[in-house]
């Protein structure tokens, strides 16, 4: 099997195969894929489905130990495919918090940090005939 990433892949039924796509990706691949999913309003307002995250949006934690809770996404680790939010911590033994990594498909989006505006997608008008 080729080790190379290849943007011509289309899908496959193997775990192993999506593992090893998501895994050989470059950084500029990994950003469209680390999509999550928007709330019902916000899916209504933008017409689109899903979005993808950055820094400064705010998310709900919908799986894992802190499941429910809404928080601000503070760092987005492209490389590992993780999301470091605020007032999510894991406490060590001898006392000491450290931020503890959520991945991005166990998170929805709540509110967008529309700062920049090339972010806001167009709204797609549905055809009919």
């Amino acid at each position: 099997m080729k080790k190379e990433f290849s943007k011509k892949w289309n899908s496959s039924i193997q775990p192993r195969k999506q593992r090893k796509y998501l895994h050989n990706a470059p950084i500029h691949v990994r950003r469209s894929i680390m999509k999550c999913n928007l709330t019902k309003d916000l899916r209504k307002k933008f017409g689109v489905r899903n979005m993808t995250v950055r820094k400064g949006d705010t998310v709900k934690i919908l799986r894992g130990d802190f499941k429910g809770r809404t928080e601000k996404v503070e760092k987005v680790n492209r490389k590992d495919y993780k999301l470091y939010l605020s007032n999510v911590f894991n406490e060590k033994k001898d006392g000491t918090k450290v931020k503890y990594p959520v991945y991005y498909s166990n998170v929805r989006i709540t509110e967008l940090e529309l700062s920049d505006k090339k972010r806001i997608p167009a709204k797609k008008e549905k055809v009919t005939k």
